[in-house]
């Protein structure tokens, strides 16, 4: 399923539902060329690394578009590795500050793809590059466990030739990613039936370029757009659209919620499937429009409500506040009709609903 939200709001703006086996690098741009004869308004598409690819950057290029630069292709590759991120300006500091974005370093390239001018943004992200350089070391400590096994193995192994000692090793080598165990000598000897054999004493060394590598990428990553020249944007800006990509895997997440129950339905022809998947959006839509009504209720009013922590909000999730109306009842009492368990709290959010939902409980 391809899915295209607003930035604002996470509203679903057009949902595809695609075969289970294409690839997304196929499909990516041709989505994005249907989107924009359905819905003519001017927007940036923020999409992930599947769609940087030559074919699909020609496809697109009428439109606006930042994504991420995949780090399979050479030149993105130099870049990580040779360059340096610029060093936080002192007057920077405060709007990054105010943009959350503290965290961040980055440096300006100019680069053309595919044909396409475009400006490159080499990010560097610090905690990015605490949990990669954390990843690293624990693959370092793991292979290196590896190793010492296989080191053990081929040393204590008896070969007839030195070539199938060898390609024994070889064999060993590619398991190994960060270590790799080099032939020291090849002994020739003679077993107890007093035949001929080879035993080979090894050493395990560190690749030393590869650890130097994926130290230099750690935390690094590319962003690429074609807003260049006249529609450039200012690398905060680039970085902040990126981000809010968020949204999209937000309404993936709500459409893979247990609480859809789509677990208790089996259906097989296409058709049923496209269906059952469209009404899952039409929720999503209903959902993601609620709750962006409300939270900019709360935000004309400057006035927060308890989130699950206790914790004053402006930005409550629509679940939360369904959880908050549980347990009011409507009860009649010595034929009185009235309705129970409606605080001060509910009555506040109630006020902010429109009409449709307030008579109900008002």
């Amino acid at each position: 399923m391809d899915l295209i939200t607003s930035q604002d709001g996470d509203i679903p703006l057009f949902v595809r539902v695609g075969d289970g086996n294409e690839s997304d690098k196929s499909v990516f741009g041709k989505v994005l060329v249907e989107f924009k004869k359905q819905i003519k308004f001017d927007s940036i598409m923020v999409c992930d690394s599947a769609l940087y690819g030559q074919e699909n950057l020609q496809l697109i290029q009428h439109l606006k578009w930042i994504t991420r630069v995949p780090m399979t292709i050479k030149k993105a590759k130099e870049l990580v590795q040779n360059i340096e991120v610029e060093e936080v300006k002192d007057e920077d500091k405060e709007k990054r500050s105010d943009l959350n974005l503290e965290s961040y370093t980055w440096k300006e390239e100019i680069v053309t793809y595919g044909g396409i001018k475009q400006t490159w943004l080499i990010v560097l992200s610090e905690k990015r590059q605490k949990s990669d350089l954390e990843k690293l070391e624990k693959q370092l400590s793991q292979e290196e466990k590896k190793s010492q096994k296989f080191l053990k193995e081929i040393q204590s192994e008896e070969f007839e030739h030195p070539q199938a000692a060898r390609y024994k090793l070889k064999a060993i080598n590619k398991k190994l990613r960060l270590l790799e165990i080099k032939e020291v000598e090849l002994i020739e000897t003679y077993s107890k039936k007093k035949e001929k054999i080879y035993k080979m004493i090894s050493l395990i060394i560190k690749k030393g370029e590869e650890i130097s590598r994926k130290t230099k990428e750690a935390g690094k990553f590319i962003l690429a757009t074609n807003l260049v020249e006249e529609n450039k944007l200012e690398a905060s800006e680039i970085l902040i659209t990126y981000k809010n990509q968020q949204s999209t895997e937000r309404g993936f997440r709500f459409l893979k919620d247990p609480l859809f129950f789509t677990d208790s339905f089996f259906v097989e022809k296409p058709e049923r499937i496209e269906t059952m998947l469209f009404l899952m959006s039409l929720c999503l839509l209903i959902y993601n429009l609620g709750q962006r009504e409300l939270r900019n209720c709360l935000k004309r009013v400057k006035k927060g409500i308890n989130n699950q922590v206790g914790k004053v909000t402006l930005r409550p999730t629509l679940r939360w506040i369904f959880q908050c109306f549980q347990g009011i009842h409507y009860v009649i009492l010595n034929g009185v009709k009235q309705i129970v368990n409606l605080t001060e709290e509910r009555r506040f959010i109630l006020s902010l609903l429109p009409a449709s939902c307030q008579r109900y409980y008002l």
